[in-house]
């Protein structure tokens, strides 16, 4: 017996046709500006298809900003290492909000997700300061710092339903055998835990790749240290915007994460169900 009759099943995949068309259109028209010439962009009316379709502004970015793969790099890197420390702080305390009971716990957590009600922009001028007072301005750190502080609370309300997931019975078992907190971390709740490691680790790489801009632009002068969102400025010129050349640069710049969501894909498919399982 179907689960779901045709009319629901129509309505299904139509509300996923909407959405889907709403999220990749955006995209696509990107795609279609970087293949216009530049003196073709603005034509009325709109042609959806022209003759003049080319790969020209994917050769000429990297002329017209020679820094251009640096800043892609530099973009990787950051994230990276947003995502390397994020997840050392987020395990230990998702852990300890998971399984440990302590005075004021549950106002600790949404202390903790009240932080993503503000955004970045409130908290520039602290920062600021405190990244000076460190000496840590027109350095990578001065993006870095930031983007860990403000993806912490989403990378432990990700994780704590997967380790209140592992049954209480098996650390019980290894604490009659003696075993410590931090062994029955290491040893029983991550392996166990390993597709949602990695649900939250990718999660937390593409939140530190598409918040780079603000902290970059306000915290760094240094244009080798610069990621990718701040060196498209470099496609603003006195007189015109070469917008095809900027459209191919910022698809190019989306491949790194398209790759690490292609290669983990198996896994993340495997962490998404098994946080959607019920008991």
């Amino acid at each position: 017996m179907d689960k779901y009759s045709k009319v629901e099943l129509v309505l299904i995949y139509s509300g996923i046709a909407i959405f889907l068309t709403f999220i990749l259109l955006p995209f696509f028209e990107m795609f279609m500006t970087s293949l216009r010439p530049l003196d073709h962009l603005f034509r009325a009316p709109y042609q959806f298809w022209s003759d003049d379709f080319s790969f020209e502004a994917y050769h000429k970015m990297w002329e017209t900003v020679p820094l251009l793969g640096r800043y892609i790099w530099n973009s990787v890197y950051i994230s990276s290492m947003v995502t390397l420390l994020t997840m050392i702080l987020i395990i230990p305390a998702a852990y300890a909000f998971a399984r440990l009971d302590f005075p004021l716990k549950n106002v600790t957590l949404s202390m903790f997700l009240g932080v993503n009600m503000f955004t970045g922009a409130v908290l520039l001028i602290p920062l600021y300061r405190v990244l000076r007072t460190l000496g840590l301005l027109n350095t990578y750190w001065a993006m870095i710092i930031p983007g860990v502080a403000f993806l912490i609370p989403t990378g432990i309300w990700l994780l704590k339903p997967y380790f209140e997931k592992i049954p209480r019975e098996l650390e019980e078992a290894a604490f009659v055998d003696g075993a410590g907190r931090l062994y029955m971390l290491g040893r029983i709740i991550l392996p166990l835990s390993i597709p949602g490691l990695i649900v939250v680790g990718v999660a937390v790489f593409i939140g530190a790749y598409a918040q780079q801009f603000l902290f970059a632009i306000t915290f760094n002068q240094t244009r080798e240290y610069q990621p990718l969102p701040a060196g498209l400025y470099e496609f603003i010129g006195y007189q015109t915007v070469t917008w095809n050349e900027m459209m191919a640069a910022a698809l190019v710049g989306v491949l790194p994460v398209m790759f690490v969501f292609l290669f983990l894909q198996k896994y993340l498919v495997a962490g998404l169900t098994a946080g959607a399982v019920k008991d």
